[in-house]
């Protein structure tokens, strides 16, 4: 019992950590699979067939194409905007600061299915057609928040003596920003472009609203699910995930190098 409660928060840990991979292991599992059927819900046998030919199942790999091309372009745009957002609303004062900071807030705030409609709204009282520019728009508005949230964080975190130190140094504005206000933001702007990626790679109950007869992988998985469940999506999600994971590990290890150089 004694050890129990000395290690009681590593094992909450441990545990917390085990019940949020296993659904990303039972999705890697299966993807060895090969069902008898058209559903890959039970376990048959081992086989690499999935593996072979990801791009087996029609539209799949179009679906999936079109998911990334709208995830990459909504991730830069509101990155670009939303560190923007954020330095106006740390460095300057002016009339409805506050309101502005609040409603930049909301969408994290609103149901989706609320900002789904409303958007569908506006889109059919403009008179546009539903598609991959809708999505996109649409994407772009709720990443915003999101990335604002971590690059807002980021900039209040920083020392402005060290771009007063700059200044006095003879660096001009643009030196100033590319050499010392950027690079210490960095960090927060990584964080939210690779939230709003995901974000916007994984979303459904707005794109769907919005997409008119375009179809994004999401849309295919959820569209799949009720004729047969391909076991080529598991491949393509155990895909994502190992990236992510990598990409994870790549940072933390390049983190804890310059942490070493700058202490050596």
């Amino acid at each position: 019992m004694r050890w129990i409660r000395r290690n009681l928060v590593v094992i909450a840990g441990l545990l917390t950590l085990a019940y949020m991979i296993l659904p990303n292991i039972v999705v890697m599992v299966f993807s060895f699979n090969k069902p008898n059927g058209r559903f890959n819900y039970a376990w048959q046998k081992f086989s690499l067939d999935a593996w072979k030919d990801p791009c087996g199942v029609a539209d799949m790999c179009g679906s999936l194409s079109l998911s990334l091309q709208i995830a990459a372009w909504a991730t830069l745009g509101a990155t670009v905007l939303g560190t923007m957002i954020s330095f106006a609303l740390v460095r300057y004062r002016f009339r409805a600061r506050g309101a502005i900071n609040s409603l930049i807030f909301l969408p994290m705030a609103m149901p989706e299915v609320v900002m789904a409609a409303s958007l569908l709204t506006l889109f059919l009282n403009m008179g546009a057609e539903l598609g991959f520019w809708t999505i996109l728009i649409a994407h772009i508005m709720f990443c915003l928040s999101f990335v604002v949230t971590a690059v807002k964080a980021r900039v209040m975190s920083m020392d402005p003596r060290l771009e007063e130190a700059a200044r006095d140094l003879y660096a001009g504005p643009a030196q100033t920003f590319l050499r010392v206000t950027l690079p210490i933001a960095a960090p927060g702007i990584a964080a939210g472009a690779l939230l709003a990626f995901a974000l916007s790679f994984d979303d459904f109950i707005i794109t769907n609203f919005n997409a008119g007869s375009t179809v994004t992988f999401p849309m295919f998985v959820w569209g799949s699910a009720q004729r047969g469940t391909p076991v080529q999506i598991n491949v393509i999600g155990t895909a994502m995930f190992v990236i992510a994971v990598l990409v994870v590990v790549a940072g933390q290890i390049v983190t804890n190098r310059r942490k070493k150089s700058a202490t050596a």
